[in-house]
């Protein structure tokens, strides 16, 4: 997300978690840290944001999504072993922007992408539709996250 200067959107808050700290545990969140990267980024972001607004949806942006609990997962089929069910709702990466959502009382639509570009994109489009007064677009890559609330407006 490096570039943020966009038409039509406005910066209220950023925050970011370095790759080489690893994020505090995520209730109902097993084996990744993929899960409680994208819940810890997307908390400081709030909490460093200008006041509470409910209308704001939620956007993932990840190339591999949680590869770790993916590749658990075919590890365990190929070898016949049980999978725990927790594995089944993790394997959505919408599980865990419905946790934000909840914790934070946002209200607005949820989307996954896979490319920044489109993440902004989406975004923007968001704002512009009036479908959502603020987004919060959370980016990983290689186990770094950043994150990013955006409303309507200019910079």
């Amino acid at each position: 997300m490096n570039g943020l200067a966009t038409p039509g959107l406005r910066v209220l808050a950023t925050a970011e978690w370095p790759a080489d700290a690893a994020p505090p545990r995520l209730a109902g969140f097993v084996h990744s840290e993929f899960n409680p990267l994208v819940a810890a980024v997307a908390g400081r972001c709030l909490e460093a944001a200008p006041g509470p607004e409910p209308d704001t949806a939620l956007v993932l942006v990840s190339d591999v999504g949680d590869i770790d609990s993916a590749a658990h997962v075919a590890r365990a089929v190929d070898q016949g072993a049980r999978v725990g069910p927790l594995f089944f709702f993790q394997s959505v990466p919408n599980a865990v922007l419905g946790h934000i959502a909840a914790k934070w009382g946002l209200t607005g639509p949820v989307s996954c992408l896979c490319d920044s570009a489109a993440g902004l994109d989406a975004a923007r489009g968001l704002v512009a539709d009036g479908d959502a007064l603020r987004v919060l677009l959370i980016d990983v890559s290689g186990g770094t996250a950043t994150a990013v609330l955006l409303s309507g407006g200019t910079a």
